[in-house]
Formats: structure tokens, sequence, C-alpha cells
């Protein structure tokens, strides 16, 4: 119920954004168009977000032919968890990374990449897979991939606001638009905007996904582990990942910056402690 809600609610805020944007470029015109593109996007959205973030990052799917071990982690866990199993992709990075996917537990997708599959140990690997099928049944994965298609949409309007103030878009009433001065505005305010809709996306469905997916592992250890790798991993490989999706990934794929500032993810460090039952700052 709490996830529909906030679906909603992210829904109604990017047809408010990029109704914002198109009055900025068109006026009231601009408006109108904006509004048949929100309805768009939010049918987009809800019901083919998690293709488009499978194709960003160019995954491809893995058989049971192709990774029986990866497979057979699968099918234990969902054995565990009582849900369907997810389609499963490769994403073709050396990074160590991982996401799910997917407007519910019958249409869900677990993606890995490759340095994954490579540099971490069964027990490591399971903990992964445990802490992203938990995303799945816990239903976080719908309102992830919902978040990451409207900061996609917002950022790229707001690109052709800063790009029309800058060559001189807009009019001066409001038919026409507004002056180059507002889309300026329009266009540093809207992704900040963005950026505040993925950390609506709360911290705490990590805590959550963590806690869920060590008890469907069986134990704490191998997600534990796996986290101070991934973390310490993304420092010198960093995924090249888009910011608009940086909320899916089960630890942030790049370090630093603004990016660190407006992480949706709490702190491996105390990720690990509270999986390990050890008191925090």
């Amino acid at each position: 119920m709490l996830n529909n809600v906030k679906t909603a609610f992210l829904l109604g805020l990017m047809t408010a954004l990029l109704i914002l944007i198109g009055g900025a470029l068109g006026g009231r015109g601009g408006m109108l168009f904006a509004f048949g593109l929100a309805a768009i996007m939010n049918f987009v959205s809800f019901w083919a977000s998690d293709k488009i973030v499978l194709k960003l990052y160019k995954a491809q799917p893995i058989t049971p032919q192709d990774d029986p071990e990866l497979h057979s982690l699968i099918d234990g866990l969902v054995a565990r968890a009582g849900i369907p199993k997810p389609t499963v992709w490769r994403i073709p990075s050396p990074a160590l990374n991982a996401f799910a996917t997917g407007r519910n537990p019958a249409h869900a997708a677990i993606a890995v990449t490759d340095g994954i599959r490579r540099s971490l140990s069964r027990e490591e690997l399971q903990g992964v897979l445990a802490h992203e099928l938990s995303h799945v049944r816990n239903r976080d994965t719908m309102i992830s991939a919902v978040a990451a298609t409207i900061a996609g949409a917002v950022m790229m309007i707001a690109n052709m606001a800063r790009f029309a103030a800058i060559f001189g878009g807009g009019g001066r009433d409001d038919d026409r638009g507004s002056n180059p001065l507002g889309l300026l505005l329009t266009s540093l305010i809207a992704p900040l905007a963005a950026v505040l809709i993925q950390m609506a996306v709360s911290r705490s469905r990590e805590f959550q996904a963590d806690a869920s997916g060590a008890e469907m592992a069986g134990h704490p250890y191998g997600l534990a582990k796996a986290l101070e790798k991934l973390e310490r991993a993304s420092k010198s490989v960093p995924l090249d990942a888009s910011p608009a999706t940086s909320h899916m990934f089960i630890v942030h794929p790049f370090l630093g910056g603004f990016g660190k500032l407006f992480s949706t993810h709490p702190p491996t460090q105390e990720r690990v402690q509270r999986l390990l039952g050890r008191p925090t700052a």
C-alpha cells in the first residue's frame, strides 16, 4: 500500500515538473504539450521502465546453460522467498554491482555485472542475490524503476530548457512562454527536483532489503562481505551509470561529489554493522 502511494506521488510530481518546464518553454501551449507528454511518460514508466533500464545498460539475458551456478543460487532463494523466479541478465561491465527491476514479482528481472560474476565467492554472490530478491518481494522494484524514468525525463527536458535559455528561447507573455532568465532558472531547478525524487526512494528500503536478504540467505555474512568488497571496488572501478538510475544499484555506482551528497544509499559501513548486529555511531 505504501509503495502504491509513493508511486502515485512520483507520477504526479513528474507531471507537475514536466508541465512547469513546458510552461517555461512555450507558455500555455507548452503546458498543454507537456501534459500530453507527461501522460505518455506516466504510462511508459509504469509498464516499460524495467525494459528501458535493462536496455540502457546493454543487459543481455543469462540462461541456466550460460551460468548454472548463478541460476542454482536464484532457484534456491526464490523457493525460500515464495516468489516467482525473475529473468536473469548480465551487464557487460567489470564493475561490481547489481540491481533488480520490474513492476511486480511476476514481472521482475535481476541484473548483475560481469565483475560480480567473476569476483564474488558463492556465499557473497548468494548474499547479493538475496538482497535483490528482497527488493522484488518487498515490491521496491516498481518505485525504483519509475523514479529512474522520472529523473531521466526531467533531466532531459531541463537540458532542452537550458539550451533554449542560452540561445534566447522564450517570449514575454503567457502565450509565448517565459523569458530566458525564467527558462534558465527552471533548467537549473528541475534537475535538483529530479534528484529529490530519487531521494524519495527511501534509504530505509536498503536497510530492509539487507535484513530480509540476510534472512533469505540464512545468514548475514555473505552479504556483509559482499558489500565491503563492492564498496572497495566502486572506488577503483566505478560503473558507467546514469545518475538517474544510480539509486537502483546495490551500492552507489560512483563515489564522491554530489553523487555522494545526494546518495539514496546509506553508508556501506553502517549497513554492514547493522547486518552483523554491531552498534552504529
